[in-house]
């Protein structure tokens, strides 16, 4: 490594970074964080009032406490976005149709799943949602593995996240039938 210039160590993604075109680099990100935070707007407007509703619920011992979900939300929407980012810099819409499509796809799944649990009150729905929002994450991250490893890695608090919330949901569906039809 001695006599080499630190530009000989990055990948071909990160020379473009370094040396490409930064305002397209940078207006990418921007863009993928837009988004990202877009479906967690629609979501946190359906929330705008979940606090008491989560207090009125029966929850397991195990369920946090309402105000940790902001934070961990706006950190996983963070992580989502730089995963998009990172697979957009890399291949592109053109190159990457159908990732970058289930990427978006994943996003209004999660979406919808404020507003059928929080404003609608369907828990049988919001389970059954919310399995398939797991799934579509799942694939998400393996399409997002296969064009840039730290990209799916980017997304594995994300699954995490909601497999805890899956089970979250099917217990306080469970605890509460006469609220959560």
């Amino acid at each position: 490594m001695l006599g080499h210039s630190w530009a000989t160590l990055l990948s071909p993604q990160d020379k473009v970074m370094a040396f490409g075109p930064m305002q397209k680099q940078l207006l990418g990100l921007f863009g993928w964080l837009a988004v990202s935070f877009a479906a967690a707007a629609v979501g946190g407007f359906a929330s705008a009032n979940a606090g008491d509703f989560y207090q009125q619920l029966t929850r397991p011992a195990w369920a946090p406490p309402s105000w940790l979900f902001a934070p961990a939300w706006a950190l996983l929407y963070l992580l989502m976005s730089v995963a998009a980012w990172l697979v957009w810099r890399e291949r592109g819409f053109r190159q990457a149709p159908i990732t970058l499509s289930l990427f978006l796809i994943q996003l209004g799944v999660n979406a919808l799943w404020t507003w059928l649990f929080f404003v609608w009150h369907l828990g049988a729905f919001a389970f059954g949602e919310i399995l398939i929002l797991w799934a579509l994450i799942l694939c998400t991250v393996v399409a997002f593995w296969r064009v840039r490893p730290i990209a799916g890695a980017l997304l594995l608090p994300y699954l995490a996240w909601v497999a805890f919330a899956t089970a979250l949901t099917y217990s306080v569906w469970n605890l509460n039938p006469g609220i959560l039809a």
